[in-house]
């Protein structure tokens, strides 16, 4: 019997992959585009991590059938995407068994394991989740690009549209986004984000937000201004968490942060860090870089380990 297991974290800007023995030595790993779950495209997820995984198992060198794929996508909160993503991979035979999750449980087994505390993801979208001293579980946040997923990098992106194009008519002071957007996106004019916000996903406006972080951090106002709103919207599901679950702010509270808008040495990571003193004194950030796709392998080899 294999004791390969594969995790699987699957965001809207990217895909990690890794494969693992059965002590959880890491045999290969690897990246690629994002396959989070939308409404009615489980196929499509299911395609992108499909491919993903075959090709890390050709990496590891491995032509055995893994024992177990844990996947943690983000979107599986919602039941009827998660069962329809699981179906999808499952009719693949990629391993001898298949868990779908969301991708916060995966990250929150890396950082915290069984033991209390919350993690913030901030990447194209943004969410919080958090167990407390008890073991209770709660979410905050995380309603996609429609509904909320504030201070995240697709909710950077449409406010940056909103700058720039009112800094063109003059309704807003003159700032370097304007200059540095058109350059991200190859535009001449402003007039030429109409037809490209027309056909933008929540990945392509979360590119937005790289330029602005730029600039902000070398001293563009209106730049700094938007990343200090989106450091506050993000600090905000923490305090919510904190407050449900560890009693008040004030409280001891491990907290863990992940995601690409919060990569170790990012301007909007700093601010937030910065924030959290105030909003959440009793705030501990947990040290080690949180490595999701290895907390879904975690996820797995503890499936396996209560068959």
């Amino acid at each position: 019997m294999s004791h390969l297991v594969v995790g699987v974290d699957g965001g809207g800007s990217k895909t990690a992959v890794e494969v693992a023995d059965g002590r959880g030595k890491v045999l290969a790993s690897l990246t690629g585009e994002g396959s989070a779950l939308r409404p009615g495209e489980s196929l499509h997820s299911a395609e992108v991590i499909g491919g993903l995984v075959r090709d890390a198992l050709t990496q590891a060198g491995q032509e055995e059938t893994p024992r177990l794929l844990c996947v943690g996508v983000a979107g599986a909160g919602q039941d009827a995407e998660r069962k329809a993503l699981l179906r999808a991979l499952k009719g693949q035979s990629l391993a001898e068994e298949v868990i779908v999750t969301t991708d916060a449980e995966i990250a929150l087994e890396d950082a915290f394991g069984d033991g209390a505390g919350i993690l913030l993801i901030g990447g194209t979208g943004s969410v919080a989740f958090g167990r407390g001293p008890t073991g209770t579980f709660l979410r905050c946040g995380g309603w996609g690009p429609h509904c909320g997923d504030e201070g995240s990098g697709a909710w950077m992106g449409r406010r940056i549209l909103s700058i720039v194009t009112a800094s063109h008519d003059g309704r807003e002071p003159e700032t370097r986004l304007v200059g540095a957007i058109l350059t991200a996106l190859q535009l001449d004019e402003v007039d030429g984000l109409i037809r490209w916000a027309a056909h933008a996903t929540p990945r392509d406006l979360a590119q937005l937000a790289e330029p602005a972080m730029t600039l902000a951090a070398d001293g563009d106002l209106r730049a700094n201004s938007l990343c200090t709103m989106a450091a506050e919207e993000l600090v905000v599901h923490v305090r919510t968490l904190a407050r449900q679950l560890f009693v008040d702010e004030r409280a001891s509270v491990p907290v863990a942060l992940a995601g690409g808008m919060l990569r170790r040495g990012s301007f909007l990571r700093r601010l937030v860090e910065h924030r959290l003193k105030t909003a959440v004194p009793g705030s501990h950030l947990h040290g080690d870089a949180i490595d999701a796709a290895r907390g879904a392998v975690k996820v797995g080899r503890k499936a396996l380990a209560t068959v």
